[in-house]
């Protein structure tokens, strides 16, 4: 089974720029050993069910509010699909078959 979790996390009560509380959540994720992607306005994960993506969320939330925020956004779309693996690397795979290679980094210049 594969459960793809795009969220974004962020403090409301911190002004404008909030990279310091959201940089917490990323070491967070990538100390967990899964499947991740940053994007500019949130993260993927891949794990293989809905509770471990989920618990992700849980402790992003408490990694936040242990920095003394009051108040926490999270926006979450999950895609589960009980036949698939590597959903995140596969989904990619699955556009470039049809486009050839495409940008993922906008702004940088693919080789």
């Amino acid at each position: 089974m594969s459960v793809i979790l795009e969220f974004s996390i962020f403090p409301l009560d911190r002004g404008v720029s909030v990279s310091e509380e959201v940089s917490r959540v990323i070491e967070m994720i990538d100390s967990t050993g899964i499947e991740y992607q940053l994007t500019a306005m949130g993260t993927l994960i891949e794990t293989p069910n809905i509770t471990q993506a989920l618990a992700i969320v849980e402790q992003a939330a408490q990694i936040i509010h242990g920095t003394g925020c009051q108040r926490v956004y999270a926006a979450i779309k999950i895609d589960s699909r009980p036949a698939r693996e590597h959903g995140l690397q596969g989904k990619i795979e699955s556009i470039q078959k049809r486009l050839g290679e495409v940008n993922l980094n906008p702004g940088i210049e693919s080789d």
